[in-house]
């Protein structure tokens, strides 16, 4: 099996010196894998990357919440996104786009579908009656993660976020 496709890219990477200081203000640690939608093992994939970047980074952030959030919204992306005939995917294999971003105190994780369709994010504190039939899995990121919400992406599909706090500390970058 092919492993999954991973981007990195570090602080101020290809940033000119007239731009240093810009690039160091708004310094972030990104890291992305593209999965196919339609592989058994992509939630196992999205894991994965999820345990090796915070691994990676020495992030001070609970990995069981952040690898189980990961995979609830990559396994809502698989199960639930259906691509739009003009979006970025829809004439080859379905693609995701798992994200870990770091900004100072903050981990964002994304995942960016085929679908525009926005995902049910369920109110309030417990399931309701409506999550019988689904949804626990946005219920369970919403629970465990310090926001989540959605957006467009240009060209159609959608990015699913969510955003954990960090309790601390430096955060390492492998160079």
């Amino acid at each position: 099996m092919a492993r999954a496709e991973v981007v990195e890219r570090l602080p101020g990477a290809g940033v000119s010196w007239q731009h240093a200081s810009e690039a160091l203000a708004c310094e972030a640690l990104l890291r992305s894998v593209m999965l196919s939608a339609s592989s058994p093992e992509s939630c196992r994939e999205a894991r994965e990357a999820a345990r090796e970047a915070l691994r990676d980074w020495e992030l001070t952030v609970s990995v069981d919440d952040v690898v189980l959030c990961t995979s609830e919204l990559v396994g809502n992306a698989v199960h639930h996104a259906v691509p739009s005939d003009d979006s970025w995917g829809s004439t080859r294999d379905r693609r995701l786009l798992v994200s870990f971003q770091v900004w100072p105190g903050h981990l964002f994780v994304g995942v960016a579908d085929d679908d525009p369709t926005p995902p049910v994010l369920a109110d309030g504190v417990s399931p309701s009656i409506s999550l019988s039939e689904g949804g626990r899995g946005l219920f369970l990121v919403r629970m465990l993660a310090d926001a989540v919400w959605w957006s467009p992406r240009f060209g159609g599909g959608k990015s699913v976020c969510c955003r954990f706090a960090l309790t601390g500390g430096e955060v390492r970058a492998e160079r």
